[in-house]
């Protein structure tokens, strides 16, 4: 992969490489390849910007400040300060029609860059007590981007728009700091919905296992719900040399990790659908000779279908009680520590319909059913209100195969940008076609 990388670099740096594009599919509406075309020089911009600039969630000020002044230079009213720094406008077309709500992320992630572009991100920060940068490595930049394009072509064309269409610019998708809330689900406890329910609602992601020109999509389940817990193992202080004038938490949450694996392997039927027990971190003791008196682990858990998330919270707890027990010590448990994000679920319905606008930009070869991601979204949570459907745009240049392209969160992440343009030429198409389609 890095000897690919300076060829691949050199390719991406002009913008004339996004305009290699896909070429336009039979049922691709002319007006969405035109507006594609009159808005490209400048999604490549702002995307550059964005990354070159980026912040981690809740912290999305000056995204947010450059998002709703190009708004407010379309004419339009953004209200600000949804959920901290969301950003949401209203285009109300000039013929009646249905209501859609389109979504685009806008913070970053606390991983120090490592992709030598021009426009590569210097920013640092401190992030749970360390020094770290701060990096784009999700492609949240490109959505902001292209959600922006979409603002631009859709304002051009507002007095033959049938309908309204929401424009959801939201902080934190990647989660709120501690003790903070954030995100899709805070957007809609202040009101996102109150004033205007959307009929449908559509969100993409950039991503590095497709290549890109593809588009992936699958009805019902897409990602998982995502949870996360926190366990602290209580023992007792003791010299290393001497383990029996005390209880060791250290034994006692390995053997813990090592029976949480059963969860999954023996307890879960993961031939229904499947399910994921992660520990991430433990911390426990500060030097070689001392057995510490506690030892706190974390970690996450995904999975797809209600009953069994509530299984799996269930014997996580048990694990941890009875074999901290076992040794003597005791177990705080908090499983899950936090409201975590339900599954991402794309309406059967709504997606059925919408497939041939994916197949109109991309090519019906092109257009993929992905298998199901452990990786959450928080978009599940605009999923429960409406339907919707959220779809993946191929993020990986020709030549680099997509299995081992450095992935989504990874500091080596590269975004080709071309995907921006099939990405909003998709989700403008997808609009267009929902608005313009005959209702009742």
């Amino acid at each position: 992969m890095r000897l690919l990388l300076p060829a691949l670099l050199a390719s991406l740096l002009a913008p004339a490489a996004f305009a290699q594009t896909v070429p336009a599919a039979a049922g691709e509406r002319a007006e969405v390849r035109a507006a594609a075309q009159a808005v490209r020089e400048k999604v490549i911009t702002w995307r550059r910007d964005f990354h070159q600039f980026p912040e981690l969630s809740n912290r999305e000020q000056r995204t947010a400040a450059k998002v709703a002044e190009h708004l407010r230079a379309l004419g339009l009213k953004p209200r600000t300060g949804i959920a901290h720094h969301g950003v949401v406008a209203i285009i109300e077309g000039g013929k009646p029609g249905p209501r859609v709500a389109l979504r685009a992320d806008m913070d970053a992630l606390p991983v120090t860059e490592q992709v030598d572009l021009p426009f590569a991100s210097k920013v640092t920060t401190t992030f749970n007590n360390q020094t770290t940068g701060v990096m784009h490595a999700c492609g949240h930049d490109a959505h902001t981007g292209i959600l922006l394009g979409i603002a631009d072509a859709l304002v051009a064309m507002q007095s033959e728009l049938p309908g309204s269409v929401m424009l959801v610019f939201q902080p934190s998708e990647e989660g709120a700091p501690a003790d903070e809330r954030g995100g899709a689900s805070l957007m809609l406890d202040e009101g996102l919905f109150k004033d205007f329910k959307p009929d449908a609602m559509f969100g993409l992601h950039v991503f590095s296992t497709l290549p890109a020109g593809v588009i992936g999509v699958r009805q019902g389940p897409l990602m998982a719900a995502s949870d996360r817990f926190s366990i602290t193992i209580k023992g007792r202080q003791t010299h290393g040399s001497r383990p029996w004038g005390g209880i060791d938490p250290i034994v006692a949450a390995a053997d813990v990790i090592g029976s949480a694996q059963t969860i999954v392997s023996r307890r879960t039927d993961i031939a229904k659908l499947p399910a994921v027990v992660t520990f991430g971190a433990i911390h426990g003791g500060i030097r070689y000779n001392i057995i510490p008196d506690q030892v706190e682990m974390i970690g996450t858990i995904r999975s797809f279908d209600p009953a069994m998330r509530e299984a799996i919270f269930k014997d996580l707890r048990n694990v941890a009680d009875h074999v901290s027990a076992a040794h003597g010590a005791t177990a705080q448990s908090q499983v899950p520590d936090q409201n975590g994000n339900p599954v991402t679920y794309n309406d059967p319905a709504l997606t059925a319909r919408m497939l041939p606008s994916l197949k109109a930009v991309a090519g019906a070869d092109n257009v993929v059913e992905p298998p199901l991601q452990m990786g959450a979204e928080d978009f599940s949570f605009y999923a429960r209100e409406v339907p919707s459907m959220f779809f993946f745009v191929g993020a990986t240049a020709p030549g680099i195969d997509p299995s081992t392209a450095p992935g989504n969160h990874s500091p080596e992440f590269v975004l080709d940008e071309s995907a921006m343009d099939v990405g909003l030429r998709a989700m403008l198409q997808v609009t267009l076609d929902y608005l313009h389609a005959p209702q009742g």
